[in-house]
């Protein structure tokens, strides 16, 4: 559920992206838009800072839930509740942005008025027409009782306001509703459109039949009358329904990014990312389009669904990437819910926040995607600490001083003797993926090489922490490398989730040597392993280990010695958000 735009100007580059989820308690997995009707009007009086982030996007009091983004000056429209720190009362907040890191909000820009949007003006996307004419596609819910979805069209009041604070719904609305067979109420989340070679506009939109996940392909001359094409984009069984579908291409080498209305370049591969409602995360595959058939084949190594690669392996939903024309490159943002109950929302007054946004293309393999923390962040770095050969033996801590390890970012490279003592995969833990592996081998359970990584968010006595590490297995002809954050024992308090969060790192391990990038920031740690070839986001609630009584430390669990070669970690600076 998303809203993109893209516009190359003379004067400013022309941006605009949305991302729109549903409201989650992931302890019991609810389903899309669950109204809070005992909450949704409960205003935050005062705002609880202990665990609100600093350096990520998040309104000042109240619920977000996802974020929009145009203009070179960056514009950023979310679902923002005003009168409430759950999912409801949902307008569009509007903030604007020069370099993506700082923020300040203006009035809301959109909200449910009319009867093809009464009960729902949900995510969509926008796209420039000829002439540099901007419009929107949205999903709107026209009823209450059977939650009918529809899309629908906006255009701006005011083409020469450069900030398109205010937007005209107009009557003829709705412009594209579901064929008979199609699902009424799981058919939303248009994309950013594309003109073919033919001359026609194309717009996907999620949905699913029974089971099977689907990416409806929509065309069009003329952007208001649209027909569903003969065939899906793509589909696949046993997946539930898609949403926020996002269809962008990606060049072959480089790590450049590339508008969509390249996907049709014989030259170049395809993403498809859908965001599983089933499972609420992000999975993708890479392949290629065939504009004859309208049809995305997925390359023959990628498995759509569950057993798919994902975009973050952590608390991370509903995601969409954009093309920023002014640096060249495709950025991606994620939404990061709360993972604590809805009454600690209403009793800190905010919930929610967006991912940093994450910089992402091909990797060299072409075996799946590398993401990583864009620039701009790096000037908010503050003091700095640097370690360099550092030994770790079995059970060592070094704790990493001078800097605010609650407001930190961290980048080390871990480096080992030899692969000898790998600790064997066991083969019955092959029925196990990632996430259940790093549950059963921690952070404390002892191995060969590893566990070794760096404990974030930890109190004086070790009671809370939430550590990010590796461990490598040796299989019968190669390696495996576990990356996981585990929040297991981050917070004392009762009653939240903390799972255990991990991917497996396709990793050449012949330098013997890995590396890490987290960003800790109060409550959230963003992790990438071995260049964002995998990457975590974990939401914690520390009790003890707040502002000045966090600490950080590089840690060792395994048999075999391990290096911290180097360890660079800085204090994180405040943007302005406001």
């Amino acid at each position: 559920m998303e809203l993109f735009w893209t516009r190359i100007s003379q004067a400013l580059p022309f941006i605009l992206v949305f991302l729109s989820v549903s409201t989650i308690r992931v302890t019991n997995v609810e389903g899309s838009h669950v109204l809070d009707l005992e909450y949704q009007s409960v205003l935050a009086v005062t705002v609880k800072q202990d665990h609100r982030t600093r350096f990520h996007f998040q309104p000042r009091r109240n619920w977000i839930n996802g974020p929009m983004f145009y203009n070179g000056i960056y514009h950023l429209f979310y679902q923002y509740n005003p009168f409430g720190a759950v999912w409801g009362n949902i307008v569009w907040g509007h903030s604007v942005s020069t370099d993506l890191i700082n923020w300040k909000q203006l009035k809301p820009a959109l909200t449910p008025s009319k009867p093809f949007d009464k009960y729902g003006c949900w995510s969509g996307s926008a796209t420039i027409l000829p002439g540099n004419k901007p419009i929107i596609l949205y999903t709107g819910v026209v009823d209450e009782s059977q939650r009918t979805e529809v899309q629908n069209y906006a255009i701006p009041a005011n083409l020469s306001d450069p900030y398109l604070q205010d937007w005209i719904k107009p009557n003829d609305n709705p412009i594209i509703v579901a064929d008979p067979g199609v699902n009424t109420t799981a058919f939303r989340d248009p994309t950013t459109a594309w003109m073919g070679r033919d001359g026609r506009w194309r717009t996907v939109i999620g949905s699913r039949r029974s089971h099977r996940g689907i990416a409806y392909l929509y065309k069009s001359k003329d952007f208001k009358k649209w027909v569903k094409a003969k065939h899906p984009l793509h589909s696949a069984p046993k997946t539930g329904n898609w949403e926020c579908p996002d269809f962008f291409p990606v060049p072959v080498q480089g790590t450049n990014g590339l508008d969509v209305s390249l996907v049709e370049k014989s030259d170049v591969k395809c993403v498809l990312k859908v965001s599983l409602d089933t499972t609420r995360y992000d999975y993708y595959t890479i392949g290629k389009y065939y504009p004859k058939n309208d049809r995305y084949m997925p390359d023959s190594n990628f498995v759509d669904g569950m057993n798919g690669l994902r975009l973050d392996y952590g608390n991370f939903y509903a995601s969409k990437t954009f093309f920023d024309q002014r640096k060249k490159r495709r950025i991606l943002w994620g939404w990061t819910n709360e993972s604590d109950t809805r009454m600690d929302d209403v009793e800190k007054g905010w919930a929610g926040i967006q991912s940093l946004p994450r910089k992402v293309w091909l990797d060299p393999s072409g075996k799946q995607l590398l993401q990583w923390p864009i620039e701009e962040l790096e000037t908010l770095r503050g003091h700095k600490v640097h370690l360099k050969s550092q030994k770790l033996k079995k059970g060592n801590l070094v704790e990493v001083k001078g800097i605010t390890p609650a407001q930190a970012d961290v980048e080390v490279v871990f480096s080992f003797p030899s692969l000898d003592k790998a600790e064997p995969f066991n083969p019955s833990w092959a029925k196990f993926d990632a996430q259940e592996l790093c549950s059963r081998k921690g952070s404390t359970v002892e191995g060969g090489l590893g566990p070794f990584g760096i404990l974030t968010l930890a109190s004086k006595n070790l009671e809370e922490f939430t550590p990010v590490f590796f461990r490598i297995f040796k299989m019968k002809n190669n390696f495996k490398v576990l990356l996981c954050s585990d929040a297991s024992r981050s917070s004392l308090k009762k009653e939240l989730y903390k799972p255990s969060f991990a991917g497996f790192v396709d990793v050449d391990l012949s330098s013997k040597k890995l590396s890490l990038r987290s960003l800790i920031d109060h409550s959230v740690v963003e992790s990438f392993g071995q260049g964002g070839k995998v990457c975590i986001t974990s939401r914690v609630y520390p009790t003890l280990a707040v502002f000045n009584d966090a600490h950080l430390f590089a840690f060792n669990n395994g048999t075999e010695a391990i290096s911290v070669e180097t360890l660079d970690a800085w204090s994180m600076k405040q943007p302005l958000i406001y």
